[in-house]
């Protein structure tokens, strides 16, 4: 009977007669109330941009690689255009350098020999004179030199059929001559200059006529004349200080009191030495 009372007296929590009998049960015993249905709106606004920033990252193009990119520039790129600059311009350098070991020498020396077609009477057929050429040239800068050439001449003329019964004799020519040369194209490998020489030239045209005289075959008289020469040479370099040279020329003198117009070329060895 006691446990009946005190239980009897405990205060019972008020009822509201609105409420369901769902709504009165015990705390732990409550279900959790579903979210409001702004806030549900209000994470699909939300993700909708998220959506489409992803799909834009993955539609944009990728950039290419900068350091592939630095490994194969452009053939019309200012950096690709620089190294095609430095080089041309080292290559520049080293021909620039090769030339002047090459032509910054200060004396050359030539020998020679030489082929020349001459008429050595006013009515008497060309012959081929046989030659040696031997000089030197003393040059001021790469280009521009002085020559010294000295050179003889031998051949066979023939006279024809007369009384003496010397018809095939032999004569020689020497030349002293001197003038400027220029180199106007060079390379490191070879050259071409043109050579102007003048000077004068002796003609021993009677030394086997037997007594006769150069006269009586219808030679030339010996003696001293002019003579000049000019020619275009080209030299081809197998080291700085040797080469070899070839020349056509045009060379002319005036024995007999007449004009001689010759046409041959020389060629030989030439040695260099002596720095600017």
């Amino acid at each position: 009977m006691p446990v009946l009372l005190a239980q009897a007296h405990i205060p019972l929590p008020p009822q509201n007669p609105d409420q369901t009998p769902a709504q009165t049960q015990a705390p732990d015993q409550a279900q959790p109330q579903p979210q409001p249905k702004a806030s549900k709106t209000r994470k699909k606004k939300k993700s909708k941009p998220a959506k489409h920033s992803q799909t834009s990252i993955q539609t944009q193009p990728q950039a290419p690689d900068q350091g592939q990119a630095q490994l194969n520039p452009s053939p019309d790129s200012p950096q690709q255009m620089s190294v095609q600059a430095r080089i041309r311009a080292r290559r520049e350098q080293r021909r620039a350098a090769a030339m002047h070991d090459v032509y910054s020498h200060k004396y050359e020396l030539f020998a020679d020999v030489g082929y020349l077609r001459f008429q050595p009477g006013t009515y008497l057929q060309r012959l081929t004179y046989y030659a040696w050429d031997t000089g030197g040239t003393r040059y001021f800068n790469e280009r521009l030199g002085l020559t010294l050439d000295g050179r003889g001449y031998y051949g066979t003329a023939y006279v024809g059929l007369n009384p003496t019964n010397v018809t095939r004799p032999s004569i020689s020519q020497y030349d002293g001559m001197a003038g400027p040369t220029y180199r106007f194209f060079l390379r490191p490998k070879f050259s071409l200059a043109a050579r102007v020489v003048g000077g004068v030239a002796y003609g021993n045209f009677s030394a086997d006529t037997n007594g006769f005289g150069a006269k009586t075959l219808g030679l030339y008289p010996d003696g001293y004349t002019f003579a000049a020469n000019g020619s275009v040479i080209g030299e081809y370099n197998f080291a700085p200080n040797i080469g070899f040279k070839l020349a056509p020329e045009f060379h002319a003198t005036g024995f007999g009191s007449s004009f001689q117009k010759s046409v041959g070329f020389t060629g030989g060895i030439v040695y260099r030495f002596g720095k600017q």
